[in-house]
């Protein structure tokens, strides 16, 4: 005969509960929210209405489990032919109903159903110590381990923890210390979030077996000594995003992020101290500004250094963005009038054929959810480093909604892409029209207050650059301006940069940066 082992738990068509319903390795299915049985095509709705169950079999050792006699006579978990039987109690302590599990692991209920705990009629309702698993025979382990110790499991598994445990809070609230020793694996963790944030403050704890994955067979392999140092050295449960600052010196003493490249720019290189890995910045500017310009520039510099780049150039085809970086490369402007074949092909063997690039071909497809998928695919994938993203408004004309909370949305799934795959994003963005009679085509000075519809582009940037240029003065040089800095906290111009159309390059300028406050 095969045991039949869980598999995972899946929502439940009967009582609607999202993830109650355990499935098995042999098909049946048993939920732990209505206690309805499935195998096959029939289902059996085990929670029998009976006013009157009574105990059947007798308490025999568990030899597989290495449980006693005497354990399973105190828990009156009996064996009934061939079915192991646990009572559950009231408050009063009648007994209301019996959970059943064959040797397959096939679960039934019989009874009334309660809200109490296994075995919670055995122990005062006050104490030092209450220890909650989350079967009845990982409770049976524990007790077998530290006899006379409040030893309690879950009714329902771990699906049901939250929902079962609030119910106990008067009884839980009698104790010290509420120690939850769920199972180790994936739902045992979750369930455990999951109960210790409804449960009193200050009083869960939370008990690890290294080697097992349960109490149970910790105790099948002999090992009493790891389940009572598990239950004494609990954790004082913590939430996530809340750290002891005692444990920071690891982190306090490791040097800062390096610059892990440089700006070509010396004016931006100095206040910005370059480029590092796991930072996102944004560049912005009004339209014709020179931003794709910009970012092509930056890229080319990368790819020469033989940098994985990956760049998605949202609003214009392959083509033209690999023309567009071919130029840059070689100072001439390939992506403007016909060339000769011969022309294109020893410029693309030069630059393309041997960098470390990679595009994304978008015809057809902006979802963002596509666009997130492949930035991450090219950065855990491929390995790639250092990320274009061009530009965010067409990312953002695949949702639907408020403009608002659409950017906020983006923003922060770009956001936790840097921090997930600790990549380099440069993500383009447009600016909002300017207020007052002069455009930002015009020559207006940009002010972060100027980025289109929301303060989280600005606020999950680590650096936010625009560009300014006067675009009725062909002579003028651009400058280059720094609206945020969270590395060094620099901000305002850090160069003017003239663009050479021969070279398809911006050029820092060595002239002097006009200063009102010394100028005039």
């Amino acid at each position: 005969m095969t045991e039949s082992e869980f598999i995972r738990h899946e929502p439940c068509s009967k009582c609607g509960s999202s993830d109650a319903n355990g499935i098995y390795t042999d098909g049946h299915s048993y939920c732990f929210s209505c206690q309805t049985y499935t195998e096959g095509n029939a289902t059996q709705h085990t929670h029998q209405m009976q006013e009157h169950v009574t105990f059947k079999g007798s308490a025999q050792r568990l030899q597989k489990r290495k449980i006693s006699e005497k354990t399973c006579e105190f828990y009156k978990i009996y064996r009934d032919e061939t079915h192991l039987r646990f009572p559950y109690f009231d408050s009063t302590g009648r007994v209301q109903g019996f959970k059943t599990k064959d040797k397959l692991k096939k679960f039934k209920y019989e009874g009334v159903s309660t809200n109490t705990l296994f075995g919670q009629h055995l122990f005062p309702s006050t104490g030092k110590r209450i220890v909650i698993t989350e079967g009845e025979l990982d409770a049976a382990s524990c007790y077998e381990a530290m006899p006379n110790w409040p030893m309690v499991s879950l009714p329902h598994g771990a699906a049901s923890a939250k929902k079962d445990l609030q119910k106990q809070i008067p009884l839980l609230q009698g104790y010290e210390e509420v120690v939850l020793f769920f199972d180790n694996d994936d739902a045992g963790r979750r369930a455990v979030e999951q109960a210790a944030s409804v449960l009193p403050l200050g009083k869960v704890k939370i008990a690890r077996l290294e080697k097992y994955k349960d109490a149970s067979d910790a105790l099948q392999a002999n090992d009493t000594e790891a389940i009572r140092r598990a239950i004494w050295d609990a954790k004082a449960y913590q939430p996530d995003g809340i750290v002891d600052g005692k444990t920071l010196l690891e982190q306090v003493t490791t040097p800062s992020p390096p610059c892990n490249h440089s700006y070509p720019f010396p004016g931006l290189q100095s206040m910005t101290h370059g480029i590092r890995y796991g930072e996102l910045t944004t560049i912005t500017a009004g339209t014709g500004q020179g931003k794709s310009t910009f970012c092509r520039q930056l890229a080319t510099e990368l790819l020469n250094t033989g940098t994985k780049v990956g760049y998605i150039a949202l609003e214009e085809s392959n083509r033209r963005t690999a023309l567009g970086l071919m130029s840059v490369a070689v100072g001439k402007a390939l992506h403007l009038g016909e060339h000769e074949y011969s022309t294109l092909k020893d410029a693309y063997d030069s630059t393309i054929n041997d960098w470390n690039l990679y595009l994304y071909d978008h015809f057809g497809s902006l979802s963002a959810d596509i666009i997130y998928s492949r930035i991450e695919y090219m950065a855990l994938g491929l390995d790639i480093k250092v990320i274009f993203l061009d530009h965010l408004s067409i990312l953002l004309s695949g949702l639907d909604g408020d403009e608002r909370r659409m950017i906020d949305q983006t923003m922060t799934n770009l956001r936790s892409l840097v921090e997930r795959t600790g990549i380099k994003l440069f993500l383009v963005s447009h600016l909002r029209r300017a207020q007052g009679d002069k455009a930002i085509e015009d020559g207006q000075k940009v002010s972060i207050g100027m980025l289109r519809g929301s303060a989280s582009i600005s606020q999950l940037s680590d650096t936010v650059l625009a560009l300014e240029r006067d675009q009725q003065n062909p002579d003028d040089a651009s400058t280059l301006r720094i609206l945020k800095n969270r590395y060094s906290g620099e901000t305002g111009v850090a160069a003017q940069l003239k663009y050479d159309k021969t070279t398809c390059k911006f050029n820092e300028t060595t002239d002097p940066i006009f200063n009102p406050s010394t100028d005039f």
